[in-house]
């Protein structure tokens, strides 16, 4: 279908991710030093981003593109927490897309979610980005007589060096981790990691998204995979995990269910 979406000036971008924060559909990312529209499926076409971007790099052209689904947008935002909600939703407010917002909302209440009150909103930016100092949160005591063994069955773990054709891959119960999650959640290896062959990767700052897309392919193709965990973390940003695996099995022709665990900031599992 023709609709308006994002155009992005290779020439004129810097790569300075300014605009991320500004799209908290998901819609961008930073490859290859350049901002990129990674899916015409989660941009909507009204620009939150132009704004932001210091280099005028960005504009909105009518073309040939991918249906925007609202529905498919609020998987990912939802998991971003309330913050992230309102933003979308003051967002779409803004421009006048009452009938997204609509959808937006009976998204919401159809997962027994409550619908924020956007008289209090405030917008706060990106949540992957935000400053948060954690110091002085207890983290409970420290006995240096307990140790952990390593539940790591595989080597190299991240997916832009893994050989698709790697023998540990052979009927893998698969756990696909965003880099973030061993470092926020202390007990990774016991609770996630134990019988498991280890992929990670970022969904935001990694390059060669495409890449990453066409190993996975390679990999559910050839190596028998009995199942796929995922772990990320609860920013926004994060939700690019599972809808690179997903693309990957849809290309794949392969239906493998996902079990997906989201990481709070914090360290606990949502």
């Amino acid at each position: 279908m023709k609709r308006r979406i994002i155009k992005i000036d290779e020439d004129k971008c810097t790569g300075c991710g300014i605009c991320i924060p500004d799209c908290p559909e998901g819609a961008l990312q930073i490859i290859d030093g350049k901002a990129r529209l990674i899916s015409d499926l989660f941009c909507d076409g009204l620009g939150a981003c132009i704004k932001a971007c210091p280099e005028n790099a960005m504009e909105i052209e009518e073309r040939e593109a991918e249906e925007y689904d609202e529905s498919k947008v609020m998987v990912n935002i939802v998991k971003g927490g309330e913050n992230v909600i309102k933003a979308h939703l003051k967002h779409l407010k803004d421009h006048g897309e009452d009938k997204l917002f609509n959808e937006a909302v009976k998204y919401l209440k159809n997962n027994n979610m409550e619908v924020p009150n956007m008289e209090e909103h405030k917008h706060c930016g990106c949540p992957g980005s935000m400053q948060k100092d954690m110091r002085n949160q207890f983290r409970g005591e420290n006995n240096n007589n307990i140790q952990m063994n390593s539940e790591l069955r595989n080597w190299p773990i991240q997916l832009k060096l893994i050989n698709p054709n790697a023998n540990y891959l052979d009927n893998a119960d698969l756990l696909i981790a965003a880099d973030c999650v061993p470092f926020s959640y202390p007990n990774f290896h016991s609770r996630f990691l134990k019988n498991k062959t280890l992929l990670m990767f970022c969904p935001k700052l990694d390059t060669g998204i495409d890449s990453y897309i066409e190993k996975l392919v390679n990999i559910f193709t050839n190596k028998n995979i009995k199942s796929i965990s995922i772990v990320r973390m609860e920013v926004p940003c994060c939700g690019g995990v599972e809808m690179i695996v997903q693309k990957a099995l849809e290309i794949a022709n392969k239906n493998i269910i996902i079990k997906e665990y989201t990481i709070s900031i914090d360290g606990n599992i949502i």
